[in-house]
């Protein structure tokens, strides 16, 4: 936080780097706007989108009030570290130095951060137990279901969830568990209720884990064929190294442009909880329809395929002489200077 490097400037031979933690695309579309830089137009997009959700809608007023008292106390940086690669949003980091939305036009896409190739492990002791049944089924035929762990649902929204993914007929993992909290001696995790005889009708076709589960490996399993996710920007990245599209219900902060940026500029995504009705009931119909066309229509199979071309670029970035390697090395050599 910009706060506790305030004095970095202070320090002799000392430079402070900026790592954002979301999106280029996010940042880029927040922080253009003319609330952060008065001076700046409205930020120059590459595509045609209307209607983005606006900083209001997605963040509360104390976390508005957090970041505007950090920007008060940031020293200057003498660089800029995302968790991308130009694989996914080289337009969108030209546009960071092009238009000077940051104090420095140093930076380095050196992402994805996670593993881009996965380990088997079969048959291993140590492996979960939903990879095993992942090993069962056929290629692309499973949607993973997991909304972070910093987010919980409602037990009506588990509900309409767990009818929508009922009647939609796929195969599906489900992580479903209260968020993390911070406070390990609180107890009993709450138990998100579902409807009655829910578990047993999907007996076979369908896994709902109540704890943690191996997100990338299951992400970068074959018969994995779509993720419903929350659209944390860490999630997001995973999702696209491992060439798996995106069924997108944002719940805060950076997620719902996150969404925008898999549907509308990436086309690897489609959207079920519509940010304009935020605080409408997503339906089961809504989720069985979002599930079919993610997982069983021509349109999620062309989704698919725009993902592995995307995944077989960003392994291509990390590999000796890709686009992620090479900034790294310079940064490394800027560092060292």
């Amino acid at each position: 936080m910009p706060y506790v490097i305030q004095d970095v400037r202070l320090i002799p031979n000392a430079e402070s780097y900026c790592f954002p933690s979301s999106s280029a695309f996010t940042i880029y579309s927040f922080f253009g706007e003319p609330e952060w830089k008065p001076e700046l137009s409205q930020p120059e997009l590459l595509e045609p989108l209307e209607d983005l959700p606006t900083w209001e809608s997605c963040f509360p007023q104390e976390l508005t009030d957090f970041v505007k008292f950090q920007n008060d106390f940031k020293p200057i940086s003498s660089g800029y570290l995302f968790n991308t690669c130009r694989a996914i949003e080289g337009p969108y980091l030209d546009l960071h130095v092009k238009s000077k939305i940051t104090d420095s036009d140093k930076q380095w896409a050196i992402g994805p951060f996670n593993p881009v190739e996965m380990n088997g492990q079969k048959n291993s002791e140590k492996r979960h137990y939903c990879l095993n049944w992942l090993d069962k089924q056929a290629p692309d035929s499973v949607i993973f279901i997991s909304f972070g762990s910093t987010t919980s649902v409602s037990d009506e929204e588990a509900k309409e969830i767990a009818t929508g993914l009922d009647k939609s007929g796929q195969n599906f993992i489900w992580v479903l568990r209260d968020a993390d909290k911070g406070d390990v001696f609180q107890g009993e995790d709450r138990r998100v209720q579902l409807p009655e005889g829910f578990e047993e009708r999907i007996e076979g076709r369908g896994i709902v884990v109540r704890d943690w589960a191996p997100q990338l490996e299951i992400l970068g399993h074959s018969s994995t064929g779509g993720f419903m996710s929350h659209c944390g920007w860490n999630s997001c990245i995973e999702s696209i190294s491992m060439g798996v599209p995106v069924a997108a219900w944002p719940m805060h902060s950076d997620q719902p442009r996150n969404a925008i940026l898999l549907e509308k500029v990436l086309k690897i995504g489609l959207i079920i909880r519509d940010w304009s009705k935020q605080n409408e009931l997503v339906t089961s119909i809504t989720v069985e329809n979002a599930v079919r066309r993610l997982m069983d229509s021509a349109e999620g199979e062309e989704m698919r395929q725009r993902a592995r071309e995307l995944s077989k670029a960003v392994k291509g970035s990390v590999i000796e002489g890709g686009v992620s390697r090479s900034e790294m090395d310079s940064f490394i050599s800027h560092i060292r200077r």
